[in-house]
This record gives C-alpha cells, sequence and structure tokens, in this order.
C-alpha cells in the first residue's frame, strides 16, 4: 500500500494547469498504484483544504524520434484535483 507523499510525485505546471487552477482545479503526477480515495486524502492532508473531487487519468507513454534512434516517452498517471470554493494551494510547495 502507498503511503502519504508518496502518491504525489510532482505537480503538473502547464498552460492549461494554470488556466484550470483559476476554477480550483489542480494537476499531479501519481504513483500509478494511487486510486482516488488515496490521492484525495494525501492532498487534504499535505496542503491542508478540502476535496470535493478526484479525476484520474493514465497516459501511456510514446514513441519518438532522437535522429536515426527511436525512444519511448514514460508513461504518467495524472490526477485532476477540484478544491471547495475559496480554497488555494501552491502546488510548487510539494517540490
Amino acid at each position: 500500500m502507498i503511503q502519504g507523499e508518496s502518491i504525489l510525485i510532482r505537480p503538473v505546471i502547464t498552460e492549461k494547469t494554470s488556466r484550470l487552477a483559476q476554477q480550483n482545479q489542480y494537476v499531479f503526477a501519481i504513483h500509478p498504484d494511487a486510486n482516488k480515495i488515496q490521492v484525495a486524502e494525501a492532498v487534504s492532508k499535505i496542503f491542508k483544504v478540502k476535496v470535493l473531487r478526484v479525476r484520474t487519468m493514465n497516459s501511456a507513454g510514446k514513441r519518438k524520434r532522437r535522429g536515426q534512434h527511436w525512444v519511448h516517452r514514460s508513461a504518467v498517471k495524472r490526477a485532476y484535483v477540484t478544491l471547495a470554493k475559496g480554497q488555494q494551494l501552491d502546488p510548487s510547495a510539494l517540490k
């Protein structure tokens, strides 16, 4: 069983996630075996906020070219966490 801080690997900070943060939604790369309940508990415990909803998504690694060679990007599991109104968090605090 996965415990606490090892569930959340890192925040995903992109243009899209910055726009989602304005709607109280934050995105984290999570452990591949973590479920929604574990993610909600970890975010609540670490950031001291109320979590309304968690959506998870698996992204498969893609095959890409690097010059003459083929390489694989890593697969990643992400969690979209929605917070209660008036709640905010600083995802860079997780680093």
